[in-house]
């Protein structure tokens, strides 16, 4: 049961919601997700940590950037069903599909030099 109620904590957040859409278009750093969302660091890897928890998401560490991705090989085989009717849901809402374009025009080079 503790399972369970951390994949629906994970999904009961917009942002984190938000998070997971924009990993399934592509690998994303911290000041990249920060960026799509205008929230503190410490809110977004609190999210992040959310979603690491409950089996939705990995992170690798690449040079200077902690990258995260979609888990593509969950233990529970109820993430992989909620991953794939995720679009079903969520796909066409207007906050997400301003987050897709967002999304192209960051580079996260330039952005990750900011801070």
């Amino acid at each position: 049961m503790e399972l369970t109620v951390k994949i629906f904590k994970a999904l009961s957040d917009q942002s984190r919601l938000r998070i997971l859409k924009a990993l399934q278009s592509k690998i994303l750093c911290v000041c990249e997700i920060r960026e799509m969302l205008s929230l503190a660091n410490s809110t977004v890897s609190e999210h992040l940590r959310i979603l690491k928890d409950a089996g939705f998401i990995i992170e690798e560490k690449a040079g200077k950037w902690v990258n995260y991705s979609i888990h593509p090989n969950p233990d529970d085989s109820r993430i992989v069903a909620i991953l794939t009717r995720l679009d079903f849901w969520i796909d066409d809402d207007k906050i997400i599909n301003k987050d897709k374009k967002l999304l192209k025009m960051i580079d996260r080079s330039i952005l990750c030099c900011k801070n």
